[in-house]
C-alpha cells in the first residue's frame, strides 16, 4: 500500500465514523471564536457564553 493510499484510506475512516466537531460556544465572527475559545480555557463554556454578546 503506497502512502497515497493509505492517506486516502485513514481519511475516508475517520470521516465515515467520526462525528462532526461542533463547538458549545456562541459567536458571530472569528474574532469573538478567539476570544470565546481563550475564555473557555479558564471557566464553563456556559459562563463564557453568558459573558460574550
Amino acid at each position: 500500500m503506497t502512502k497515497k493510499q493509505r492517506y486516502d484510506f485513514v481519511l475516508d475512516y475517520f470521516e465515515a465514523t467520526a462525528p462532526s466537531a461542533e463547538t458549545e460556544l456562541f459567536y458571530d465572527n472569528p474574532f469573538q471564536l478567539l476570544v470565546a475559545v481563550i475564555l473557555s480555557a479558564q471557566c464553563t463554556d456556559k459562563r463564557v457564553n453568558l459573558t460574550t454578546p
